[in-house]
């Protein structure tokens, strides 16, 4: 039953977590996005803590606070925050492009660990063709002018996003079996809980401000972000990757790049030439081949 149950919560990772990258676009049309971000995750995490506590289910002890605060910052502060941040200069379809080479950095930084696996010949391979399709892919927006600057910052903050996401998750790998005794399903609720608190603060630190009045557009993408994005999407991530091997669910991001392309370019009108589809192409293949050691 419990692996049935995960493979339903991958499917929904799959299919929510491609929406989202055109949910955040629409949500930041009016909303500053590190508030937008923060104020998601927060009452993502505030509704998830109290649904959990009305049910008289065990929350995670104190003692764990500090571990569950760093991967909320590298999950969602780092992990999502980037991303939203990215979606101000980079097309909804490109940033999950981009984001989508996590797995480059993932096998990157656990191969920097003492306990880590070094790299293989093939995943080294598959990086320099990954790596390859993103040239492709950015070269032709790259140059000079404020507008080529914007974009290049875009592009690096996907990669911080990516860097987030690879050193919380190994940090979750290393810390479960000291957490072993914790509530599964409360532990990602204050994850999204402390991420958003930070995104917060530095929401408040760059003095992001309502500048115009929201949209029913963006507020409307951001309760979906709330709900569907965070709440239902996030929880079955980290439900799934507890019951299923890191090769399968990571599949996901193959799933949600199409997606995401798909919706940008029908929903957004963002263009999609026949460069864009080889450097896709060249970062899907380089992301198959680095997987390798997941198998």
């Amino acid at each position: 039953m419990s692996e049935r149950r995960a493979y339903l919560a991958w499917v929904v990772v799959c299919l929510v977590w491609g929406t989202t990258y055109l949910a955040i676009r629409v949500a930041i049309e009016s909303l500053p996005p590190l508030l937008m971000a923060g104020c998601r995750w927060v009452v993502a995490g505030s509704l998830l803590i109290g649904y959990f506590r009305l049910r008289g289910e065990r929350l995670p002890s104190r003692n764990t606070w500090v571990s569950l605060a760093v991967r909320g910052v590298l999950l969602v502060t780092l992990g999502n925050g980037a991303v939203v941040w990215a979606e101000q200069t980079v097309p909804t379809g490109l940033t999950s492009v981009l984001v989508a080479v996590a797995p480059f950095w993932m096998v990157g930084i656990d191969a920097l660990f003492k306990d880590g696996e070094s790299l293989s010949v093939r995943q080294v391979v598959g990086l320099s063709v990954g790596f390859t399709g993103v040239l492709v892919l950015i070269w032709p927006r790259l140059g000079t002018g404020v507008d080529a600057r914007m974009f290049a910052g875009g592009v690096v903050a996907t990669q911080l996003a990516c860097a987030g996401w690879a050193l919380g998750s190994s940090y979750a790998r290393r810390r479960r079996h000291l957490e072993a005794s914790e509530p599964k399903m409360t532990v990602p609720a204050f994850e999204m809980l402390f991420g958003g608190i930070v995104l917060l603060g530095c929401s408040l630190v760059l003095g992001e401000q309502m500048t115009q009045p929201v949209t029913s557009r963006s507020a409307i993408a951001t309760i979906y972000l709330i709900v569907f994005g965070s709440i239902l999407a996030f929880s079955s991530y980290r439900y799934a990757i507890q019951h299923l091997s890191v090769a399968m669910v990571s599949l996901y991001v193959y799933v949600n790049t199409v997606i995401a392309v798909i919706l940008g370019t029908v929903v957004l009108a963002e263009p999609f030439t026949s460069g864009t589809a080889v450097g896709v192409s060249v970062v899907l293949l380089g992301i198959g081949l680095v997987r390798e050691r997941n198998s």
